[in-house]
């Protein structure tokens, strides 16, 4: 199965413990092989397979109390 590489941008973040917390919440969702988040920046990059979403990712984050929107 292809790996796909999607671009979040994260808002909320202030500090290392909130790009932690979008990290571990991102590789959390079924399908999200793994995730990086820049905290300067706001984007999450998100490399996962066919079956994860965008809407899961984006939930995945809202449950942690942050926004997420997908970028370009």
């Amino acid at each position: 199965m292809s790996t796909i590489e999607t671009k979040l941008s994260i808002q909320g973040m202030t500090c290392g413990h909130c790009a932690r917390a979008v990290k571990n919440a991102l590789e959390a969702v079924s399908g999200v092989a793994s995730a990086s988040v820049d905290l300067e920046s706001g984007i999450a990059c998100v490399t996962h397979d066919q079956s994860a979403k965008v809407p899961d990712f984006v939930e995945a984050v809202t449950e942690e109390g942050y926004g997420a929107v997908q970028s370009a």
